[in-house]
């Protein structure tokens, strides 16, 4: 069916949509987990932000030297930030061109690598790895945002 608009009705057949929600439902518990991961670096690092979190730990000013920033909590920060600062973008226009006809290898080949660069770049992120492999993750990603973008406007406004 490559070249034709989806039908609302037909979606969940359509094998271009079933794919991107796969991939889709991949990135978005990949970022998901984010928020675990530095949950679980506040706790250990004991690095909390809001006096009401350092309760357990003791209190007046005792608990107050656990209100500090931790080098490992914040990478995950930037980390969980840098997800939805591409995730969010490509959650909507992934939908728009599973929905422009796009044939299913060419869909396949952008979810997978967009999905793979987000993966990457966690692990590149939280390592952390030399450069540029973040670097060169999060551009290979934000690259098939861009040719996903491309090919919606062209197939939605023939440019």
């Amino acid at each position: 069916r490559s070249g034709e608009m989806a039908k609302l009705t037909q979606l969940i057949d359509n094998e271009v949509f079933r794919a991107y929600a796969t991939y889709t439902t991949i990135v978005l518990l990949k970022m998901m987990l984010m928020s675990l991961i530095t949950a679980y670096f506040r706790i250990t690092r004991k690095a909390f932000v809001n006096p009401e979190d350092t309760a357990p730990l003791g209190k007046g000013e005792s608990a107050k030297k656990y209100l500090r920033t931790d080098p490992d909590v914040e990478r995950a920060r930037r980390g969980h930030l840098n997800d939805l600062e591409n995730i969010v973008p490509f959650f909507g226009i992934g939908l728009l061109y599973a929905l422009s006809g796009p044939d299913l290898y060419t869909a396949l080949l952008h979810f997978r690598i967009f999905a793979g660069a987000r993966i990457t770049h966690t692990f590149a992120y939280l390592i952390p790895l030399p450069q540029p492999t973040r670097g060169l993750s999060w551009a290979a990603g934000y690259a098939v945002t861009i040719s996903m973008a491309y090919k919606v406007l062209k197939t939605a406004l023939y440019l």
